[in-house]
Order: C-alpha cells, then sequence, then structure tokens
C-alpha cells in the first residue's frame, strides 16, 4: 500500500523509467519493482515533491524534461537488491539508512523533450551492458574502477560537455533546495530525509 503521504510523479515535465522495473538500463539483471508489484511508478514523499516542482519552471524555460530512474523504493525492494549486488557501497547497507526507503531521494538526469538524454560521464547507475553482466556473475572490480568516473569530482573526461552537465544538474537540483552525494551525480535527497518514516509496501 502507498502511503497517504506520497505523490506519484505523473507531471508530463517528467519522464518515469524506473531502472528497477524493468531489464533496460538495470545493473542487477532483475526487474524487482515488477516482482513485487511496485512496477514502473514513481513515487515520493509530498514534501520532496513540494521542492522538487521547483524545477519545472527552469525546465519548461531551457526546453527539458527530467527523466527518473528511481524514487521511493519499498525495504522489500532494497533487500532484494541487496542480496543481488552485495557489493559495499553500491547500495546503502541497510533500507534504513537510505533516502529512497524514506521516500526522499530519486535518481536522475535531464533529458531533450523527446526523452534523449543529455551527455553525463556515465550513465545513471553507472550502467552499461558489460559491466552489468560481470556484476551479475559476481566480477567487480571494472565496476569500482568505473564509478570513480561517477563522482561529482570527477573531471577528466574527453568530452567536457559530460562535465558541463552534470555541473548544470547539479547547480538546479541544489538551488530548489536538494542536496547531492559526492560519488553519484545522479543523486539527489531531502535535507534531513532519514528523518522521514521508511516506504513499508
Amino acid at each position: 500500500m502507498i502511503p497517504a503521504d506520497y505523490v506519484e510523479i505523473s507531471d508530463p515535465d517528467f519522464i518515469v523509467e524506473l531502472m528497477y522495473a524493468g531489464l533496460n538500463h538495470n545493473m542487477t539483471g532483475r526487474a524487482v519493482y515488477q516482482e513485487i508489484g511496485l512496477g514502473n511508478h514513481a513515487y515520493i514523499h509530498q514534501d520532496m515533491w513540494q521542492v522538487l516542482q521547483k524545477a519545472i519552471p527552469w525546465l519548461r524555460a531551457n526546453n527539458l524534461k527530467m527523466k527518473i530512474f528511481d524514487a521511493a523504493r519499498p525495504i522489500i525492494a532494497h533487500q532484494k537488491l541487496l542480496e543481488i549486488i552485495p557489493i559495499k557501497g553500491y547500495f546503502a547497507a541497510a533500507p534504513e539508512k537510505s533516502q529512497h526507503c524514506h521516500g526522499t531521494a530519486i535518481d536522475v538526469c535531464l533529458c531533450r523533450a523527446d526523452g534523449t538524454e543529455l551527455t553525463y560521464p556515465t550513465l545513471v547507475d553507472a550502467y552499461s551492458p558489460k559491466l552489468a553482466q560481470e556484476v551479475q556473475q559476481g566480477q567487480t572490480d571494472n565496476l569500482q574502477t568505473y564509478l570513480q568516473q561517477a563522482r561529482h569530482d570527477y573531471m577528466d573526461s574527453k568530452d567536457p560537455t559530460a562535465i558541463s552537465n552534470r555541473q548544470e544538474l547539479k547547480a538546479l537540483m541544489e538551488n530548489i533546495g536538494l542536496n547531492s552525494i559526492p560519488h553519484e551525480w545522479w543523486h539527489y535527497n531531502l535535507p534531513h530525509g532519514l528523518d522521514y518514516p521508511l516506504f513499508e509496501y
């Protein structure tokens, strides 16, 4: 059951393509959100939605949309993800330590009006088909190395546009009142988001 104080993101300024709801762009190779019955529905706490809406005027002014790859994550889904990819630091060590599990975090990128994603130093979740296959086979060395490019302080890129897009997204999200984390350019959360109740579904 979805908590009464949660909102489903269905605004036309946002494109919902939850990576753990399908098999495309999914490091785990498991449609975990489908397995638990959540499907491709992006929910967030209403306080998070109040902040996120502040990005809409900027998106419209720049003829861009925001693609949502992850939002509120039920406890049971987080536990499954930890079992599938038990890499320290890839997912929060426990649901209570993940802002996704409190409905106060989103994983996003900016895209054009037709849904084409802008270029970034990595894809969201540092996804690549090759790395996903390796991880699912228990091989993590290449992923650990590649994750350095997902950091906000990563600058050694042959594509300066990718760095510029990352910085532009960060500026937008922080200007509306969300926090970033150092090691995932796509992740933004509500300040004090861990103080909110866990998402039990």
